[in-house]
């Protein structure tokens, strides 16, 4: 197994204007990659060159913190786990998982996001090119946070995507497609104030199931399922 750590500390107001800028470009069957980054800018990828991971299990846990936070990463192959955590403002995840190339779709998927902070940014599509057959993805604001902005694409026979956002001016669309039938797909949805904005779409054969709990003011939801 690769075991990476890396560990980037900015905290000198004179370097300010320099940002942690992280690429990665990996190709192997394990990669176990710890990143973590404390200070403004962070970056690993961006959004013209994204960070990739290319084999057969790739675990990645990366932590960001400080403000204006950028995540960009593909991963290709057979399994993926992974932990995202950002805290402060302007946080930006852009997360790919099965972006096509001769290795086998991310059939298995554990993802967990949570953020702290406002103005954040979250896209996060599995099963892009052939469709992953079991994905556990949470998406958690752990604070009062304003002004986030969710996109999630699952094709997958299996998709469980929890989504738990307490704050202002929330939007997010969710488009779970795939295989349904012996439990399939599975969307579990939670809200706890200020506006929320939110489209949900569920399609298959069969096997749809919303679980959804929404508090607050103004909040405009669609949801829509096809058997």
């Amino acid at each position: 197994m690769k075991k990476i750590l890396t560990t980037i500390f900015a905290t000198a107001l004179a370097f300010s204007a320099y940002a942690n800028d992280i690429y990665v470009t990996q190709s192997g069957d394990t990669l176990d990659l710890d990143i973590t980054q404390d200070g403004s800018n962070n970056t690993v990828g961006n959004s013209t060159t994204a960070s990739s991971s290319v084999g057969s299990t790739t675990t990645l846990n990366i932590d960001q913190v400080g403000g204006s936070n950028v995540l960009t990463y593909q991963v290709n192959g057979a399994s993926f786990t992974g932990t995202f955590d950002v805290t402060g403002s302007s946080n930006d995840i852009d997360f790919n998982c099965d972006t096509g190339g001769s290795n086998s779709s991310c059939g298995t998927v554990t993802a967990s996001i949570t953020m702290v902070g406002d103005n954040n940014d979250i896209d996060l599509d599995i099963g892009l090119t052939s469709d992953a057959s079991n994905t556990t993805a949470t998406i958690t604001s752990a604070g009062s946070d304003d002004s986030n902005t969710i996109a999630a694409t699952i094709d997958g026979t299996s998709a469980i995507l929890t989504i738990t956002v307490d704050g202002d001016t929330n939007n997010w669309l969710v488009d779970i497609d795939g295989n349904g039938d012996i439990n399939g797909h599975t969307l579990i949805h939670s809200h706890t104030g200020g506006i929320a904005d939110v489209d949900i779409v569920q399609s298959g054969v069969n096997d749809n199931y919303i679980s959804l709990t929404t508090s607050g003011d103004n909040a405009d939801i669609d949801i829509s399922q096809t058997d």
